[in-house]
């Protein structure tokens, strides 16, 4: 299995606050690496991983699960947690979805969450055929690169797999009925424009959470991959900042 160019893991050592960040479906690392090498420039301790069946080929997310892709993320929580004092969790997209699935499953193992254009529905036409679609359909035109800065490249499929996407209804499923187990606090960024995911996504989700501790931002320049586009400074700051909220200043700010 031959790893695309770009889309490999990515990790740094650093502090005792560790952060993971979560690609969003179809996509790779190669999205919140950027993101990660900002993080890991704080201090903090961050883990990038590359989720099951992404990456590599299309077909390979057709064997693989919404099971296959939370166990990857959950893995990658309890080593943070095992080695640091504070833990957040970052998604774009379906790595907001499982970030979502973290906090609901794993409470005060999680500090805080950011979400980017997160999802846990889809307002598609064709998604009431996916059951039947994806038993004799392998894939779909993509939605990849939606991004409006030129340039970019979240190194993704091509192609949306369709078992892999049946999959995904399900983890979103799972994931709407236990919003309310959600306490965290909570900062969510979406776009403006948004050509994969719909604004009312973000709105059920702030709904229907349990959290005290909510804020919402809405990024006017980029689509859907706003991790790699003219806002990406913005999610920057803007979650360093909720992470520094949440855990205080670095010790060397303390001393000086």
């Amino acid at each position: 299995m031959t790893v695309m160019p770009g889309a490999e893991p990515w990790s740094s050592d650093g502090d005792d606050v560790g952060v993971l960040l979560l690609h969003g479906f179809t996509g790779s690392p190669a999205s919140m690496k950027p993101w990660g090498h900002a993080l890991a420039d704080e201090g903090f301790t961050v883990r990038v991983p590359r989720l099951p069946g992404h990456g590599t080929r299309w077909q390979d997310a057709n064997l693989t699960t919404w099971h296959d892709w939370y166990a990857e993320a959950e893995r990658n929580l309890l080593e943070l947690r095992a080695r640091s004092r504070h833990v957040f969790v970052m998604g774009l997209s379906m790595g907001g979805s499982l970030t979502l699935r973290l906090a609901e499953t794993h409470g005060d193992d999680i500090d805080g969450i950011v979400l980017v254009n997160p999802a846990v529905h889809t307002e598609r036409w064709d998604r009431h055929l996916l059951p039947l679609l994806q038993r004799v359909v392998g894939s779909f035109p993509g939605i990849s690169n939606d991004i409006a800065k030129p340039g970019q490249d979240e190194v993704a499929y091509d192609k949306i797999p369709l078992k892999a996407a049946h999959s995904l209804a399900e983890l979103w499923r799972e994931t709407k009925a236990d919003l309310g187990r959600v306490t965290q606090p909570m900062l969510l960024l979406r776009s403006a424009v948004d050509h994969v995911v719909e604004p009312s996504n973000a709105a059920y989700i702030l709904e229907h959470v349990s959290s005290m501790d909510t804020e919402e931002v809405v990024l006017p320049d980029s689509y859907h991959v706003a991790t790699l586009d003219h806002d990406a400074p913005v999610i920057v700051r803007d979650s360093i900042s909720f992470v520094r909220r949440l855990t205080g200043p670095r010790d060397d700010e303390t001393t000086s």
